[in-house]
């Protein structure tokens, strides 16, 4: 889960590795997220870079801080689907730009996506 790349900052990376298990629901909404110290150990990084990452995604509304108890993914379901709704945008920029490196415009893009879900529908594989 935790695999960093030396191209960005960490808690950069942390954060949006953290952001993708709210999105995905792999992390519930109103679930309790592990410690700043337990999170460090198991991404082996400073517990300044996992509270800072922690710090953005509070700034979202995706974390809260309850005093005493810890940090919990929100329960606005509103504020997770926005946040899915941003990486999927991402997602899709990255892809683009990517693809007209190659000489790909959009159109042509798109045409590739369709020909991929019309071929993942017809023979069940990916």
């Amino acid at each position: 889960m935790w695999r960093f790349t030396p191209d960005r900052p960490i808690y950069l990376q942390l954060q949006e590795i953290l952001k993708l298990s709210i999105v995905s629901g792999a992390r519930q909404p109103g679930g309790k997220l592990p410690t700043v110290r337990e999170l460090a150990l198991e991404a082996a990084v400073n517990p300044n870079t996992v509270q800072r990452s922690l710090l953005e995604l509070e700034r979202e509304g995706l974390v809260h801080t309850q005093r005493t108890s810890g940090r919990f993914v929100t329960e606005d379901k509103y504020v997770i689907e926005k946040a899915k709704n941003g990486l999927a945008r991402e997602i899709v920029s990255s892809f683009l730009e990517k693809m007209a490196a190659i000489g790909y415009g959009p159109s042509e893009s798109a045409a590739l996506i369709a020909d991929k879900i019309w071929e993942v529908d017809n023979d069940g594989n990916s």
